[in-house]
């Protein structure tokens, strides 16, 4: 994939970490990686007939991959996904959130739908690598949103570049292409992340590299994404929006 969970979770722990109340919810109902990537394991007892949601590194965490057993497949039609996705918003016991991140499955299905349906969204942010393939998914994500009278609230490119130990950089994917998605459409750009191999080892491990490794340069970047969207989502809510941004990549 293109990185949204790791985008998703990253700037949650961002926002988190700057004083923010902060949720994120894994709405990858299909394939939940949330929970390994932030080491939890189980949720709390729940509370009056509410789920509790797991807390780590500050931040609140729902997920289908802390409800069923490790491994096993979730065969799902479009009402049970848009069902289980309306319980995890009402039926846990949120605390009072600044930002509720959500962090979606790829594609311009059912549960991206199902979310601009149920509630007021301040947006979406579009999760792109610089190469044409996926920026062609991305844009198709970004006019589904703007269908639907989503606000977006930015692009960010993940895996940008990687940065050799002689300091130059080498364009894996391509370069530029998530801000001309963003040019196009008119959006703002939040920014682009390069390309580190500690970020798959924090994500495989449990610690995510905001965590691991704070001052790195893709550290520095997914937090310097967040302020922009977190500014982004002052904006939207000075227009009268309810302060729930979502991640979902394309």
């Amino acid at each position: 994939g293109v990185g949204k969970s790791t985008v998703s979770v990253n700037v949650a722990i961002a926002l988190a970490q700057s004083g923010a109340r902060v949720g994120l919810m894994d709405a990858d109902i299909y394939g939940p990686n949330v929970p390994t990537m932030m080491v939890i394991e189980k949720l709390p007892p729940p509370k009056a007939n509410k789920i509790t949601p797991a807390k780590a590194y500050g931040v609140e965490v729902i997920s289908m991959g802390l409800l069923v057993k490790p491994g096993q497949p979730l065969i799902w039609r479009g009402p049970m996904l848009n069902s289980a996705i309306r319980q995890f918003l009402s039926d846990v016991e949120w605390s009072e959130l600044d930002y509720l991140i959500i962090d979606l499955p790829p594609g311009t299905g059912d549960a991206a739908l199902s979310l601009a349906q149920a509630l007021p969204l301040s947006g979406a942010v579009i999760v792109t690598l610089p190469q044409l393939v996926s920026l062609e998914d991305a844009s198709r994500g970004l006019n589904m949103f703007k269908q639907l009278e989503v606000p977006i609230l930015g692009v960010v490119e993940n895996m940008s570049y990687l940065e050799l130990p002689d300091g130059t950089r080498m364009d894996v994917f391509g370069s530029g292409g998530g801000m001309q998605l963003a040019l196009g459409a008119q959006v703002p750009f939040l920014g682009q992340a390069p390309m580190d191999p500690n970020v798959r080892i924090g994500g495989d491990s449990g610690k995510p590299i905001l965590v691991s490794e704070p001052d790195s340069p893709v550290a520095k970047s997914l937090r310097e994404i967040a302020e922009k969207l977190a500014a982004q989502v002052s904006v939207a809510a000075l227009g009268g929006m309810n302060e729930l941004p979502i991640n979902i990549v394309e």
